[in-house]
């Protein structure tokens, strides 16, 4: 059954975003935000707590449209990657205890995965800067992807052991990567000779109250009171559920309720002895000396110039969100059934995040950066197609309106060979043929390539094997384009970018081809946004 509760709070009132608002003027405000989720329709479920008390719980929507259940605030809804910061808590909550160190190498504990040549640390698995391929991505390139089949942790783990090379050198950068969160899960029971599930269960759950949250390690188990996940193509819902039994990267079953209980535990110092509240806010600097902004399961943000403490999810057509806001002690639980909102204009979370927090400080308006004019015939100079030396994808420069873009996105020119979109900044040599593309946390280098000119299609074609992956792909021509086919029948258009190299249409990844010494083609190179470099050779 529906319910909220509301505890009427003078506190409360002075957190609004707009002093005269009150209380009941922002449960209709938020009310409205959530009317998307139709009565009839799957839903969602959403819990704030200010001051350590629930301000606000509600659940809307349908849990279960085969049996025409609606969802409640006892339903239960996977977490996705909000799990991650449980995972986490496990392994800090084993170090407090002396059973490892977050300085050791995870071959200690994993002596499966190859050696790289770099001791890669359970911290950079923490941090997302270990280099480890992310196996969903992976598993994808077999035909079988994320939910499509039953991935158990020993089936990522031979999916991790199996990559020859890492994303990049560990410490280096951050790329987000599930497999480090699934050894996490396998590292715990190795350390302990407790699953993840039973070891959370014992030391997390029932400390914290959190009497309706599980692991989703056996998704053959009768969960009651679990909603069921549905995605909305052509028109209808269909189920989309996560049928796998690999967690620790996700896989939490909660409610929103549940998930307050933990944001209050581990920050109101009990979770641990000392408390461990600072190590899970603790971030580390990358090689280069700037600061990751990813502590334990949590990113370490900003909104409106609070502190923000933060972690989203999404594992099949589950969707989650859980914040909080030290400064305000506040704290915003979100929980949903259905990936139908994903592309919305106006992103849900914000329309919450600023009923109840106003911008804390203007931001001073500064003086607009000087830019200049350069010539067009020295822009043309820079146009072209540039290749990533990490990943081997092709991007383009052009010109647009008298204006350089890279990638789709417009520069301003600060000089001859340097240009700005915001934070990030281009450095160009047309004479050496190189691109420096700076970020606030790294510096990317690009190499200008040659225009693609593929005359014969018929060189690319065949069938490729990766020992990375354990499988086969096809590379075919139809109708005078070329196709990259994943088993069995995903068939995806490659469109060519420089030479011997294209993007893989509606997949969100790009290959480049290799030759012999004779000048054949002879193996491929895939990278996508996680997994990096996986080595396809040419079959006979």
């Amino acid at each position: 059954m529906k319910k909220i509760r509301i505890l009427l709070c003078l506190l409360l009132l002075t957190s609004l975003a707009c002093n005269s608002q009150t209380l009941n003027d922002t449960i209709a405000l938020i009310d409205k935000a959530m009317a998307v989720y139709l009565p009839e329709n799957p839903g969602s479920q959403l819990s704030i707590k200010k001051n350590g008390k629930i301000i606000f719980s509600k659940a809307y929507g349908m849990a279960d449209l085969e049996h025409n259940v609606p969802l409640t605030l006892t339903s239960k809804i996977e977490a996705g990657s909000v799990s991650k910061q449980f995972t986490a808590a496990a392994i800090l909550l084993l170090e407090q205890q002396g059973k490892l160190s977050l300085n050791d190498d995870v071959r200690k504990y994993i002596p499966e995965l190859p050696d790289y040549g770099d001791i890669i640390t359970l911290e950079q698995m923490m941090h997302h800067t270990s280099g480890i391929k992310d196996w969903g991505s992976i598993a994808g390139l077999t035909g079988w992807g994320r939910t499509t089949k039953t991935f158990t942790n020993d089936d990522a783990l031979l999916i991790i052991s199996s990559q020859k090379t890492l994303n990049n050198k560990p410490g280096a950068e951050f790329i987000y990567s599930n497999s480090n969160y699934t050894l996490f899960a396998i590292i715990i029971e190795r350390v302990t000779g407790l699953s993840l599930a039973e070891f959370t269960k014992q030391n997390i759950f029932i400390p914290a109250g959190m009497i309706h949250t599980e692991w989703r390690d056996n998704h053959n188990r009768i969960v009651k009171e679990r909603a069921i996940a549905y995605d909305f193509d052509k028109g209808e819902y269909q189920t989309n559920m996560p049928n796998e039994d690999a967690y620790g990267n996700g896989g939490l079953i909660t409610n929103t309720e549940d998930l307050l209980k933990w944001n209050e535990f581990y920050q109101s110092g009990k979770f641990g002895t000392p408390s461990l509240f600072s190590k899970q806010c603790k971030t580390e600097k990358f090689n280069n000396g700037k600061m990751n902004n990813y502590a334990a399961g949590l990113f370490m943000l900003k909104y409106n110039g609070y502190e923000q403490i933060a972690h989203d999810g999404a594992t099949a057509s589950y969707r989650a969100n859980l914040e909080t806001f030290p400064e305000l002690n506040l704290s915003i639980a979100f929980l949903s059934n259905t990936s139908q909102f994903d592309k919305s204009k106006n992103p849900l979370n914000d329309i919450l995040r600023n009923l109840f927090i106003s911008e804390k400080e203007k931001t001073k308006t500064e003086e607009k950066e000087k830019t200049i004019n350069i010539p067009e015939s020295v822009l043309y100079t820079y146009t072209g197609w540039y290749k990533n030396e990490r990943t081997g994808a092709g991007l383009k420069m052009e010109i647009k309106d008298g204006k350089l873009f890279f990638n789709k996105l417009p520069f301003e020119a600060e000089s001859e060979n340097r240009f700005k979109n915001g934070s990030r900044i281009m450095e160009l040599n047309h004479k050496k043929g190189f691109l420096n593309y700076i970020t606030s946390t790294d510096t990317i280098t690009f190499s200008k390539v040659q225009i693609a000119k593929h005359a014969d299609l018929d060189s690319f074609t065949g069938k490729y094997f990766s020992a990375e992956t354990n499988s086969t792909l096809l590379i075919f021509q139809k109708e005078g384009k070329l196709f990259f086919q994943l088993k069995p029948k995903n068939e995806y258009q490659l469109v060519s970018t420089y030479q011997n190299a294209f993007n893989i249409m509606d997949y969100n990844g790009s290959v480049y081809f290799l030759k012999d010494k004779k000048n054949k083609i002879n193996a491929m190179k895939v990278s996508l946004p996680r997994a990096r470099n996986i080595e396809f050779v040419k079959l006979p």
